[in-house]
Formats: structure tokens, sequence, C-alpha cells
């Protein structure tokens, strides 16, 4: 069963956010680390929540992987670096959902 990551970073007056560095730096740091495990990776930057409504979040990233164990190694083994380059694009602390693909 394919399993999805998605970090979510949401929107606020007080949320910095670098999208030059996260498509240059960020994303190919993922692909270096994660690229034997992941089927996927798709970012979104948000643009609105509505009509007139400014957007929830600031970007959605959205990783696929094959199985639960891919994750848990992703996470766990090579996760520390991933994970530490975060503030070096963003102030804002992700949410984290992971999910079940249903249909893709």
């Amino acid at each position: 069963m394919t399993i999805s990551l998605q970090v979510l970073y949401p929107a606020s007056d007080e949320a910095t956010f670098d999208y030059d560095y996260y498509v240059e730096t960020h994303l190919p740091l993922i692909e270096e680390h994660w690229g034997d495990l992941i089927e996927t990776v798709e970012a979104s930057r948000g643009l609105a929540g509505g009509p007139d409504v400014p957007p929830p979040y600031l970007l959605i990233a959205t990783i696929t992987f094959a199985d639960q164990d891919a994750l848990n190694t992703a996470m766990g083994e090579k996760g520390g670096v991933i994970i530490d380059d975060v503030a070096n694009f963003t102030n804002i602390r992700p949410q984290i959902l992971v999910g079940e693909l249903l249909m893709s």
C-alpha cells in the first residue's frame, strides 16, 4: 500500500518562506537522501483558500513511499538532514500528515 507524507506549512502574519531555497536546495536534498525510498514528490505553493480568501498554507509537499517501511527508513535513518534543513527556508513549524494513498 502506498503511503503519503504530507508536509504542510501554515500561513500566518509572522511566517517567512524562501521558495527559491526550497526549490533549488531543499527539494534536491530530499532527492539526494531519500531518492531510493520515494515514489513521487510534489510541492504546491498556496495561492488562495477560496475567492478573495488568503491561502491557509504557504506550501504543501506530498511525498509518496511504496510502504510504511520505506517511510520509516526515510524519517529514521535518513531524516535528520532533511528536517534540520527546514530552518534554512522558513520560520514555520510544519504540520505532518501520514496517510494511505486511496487513489492516484
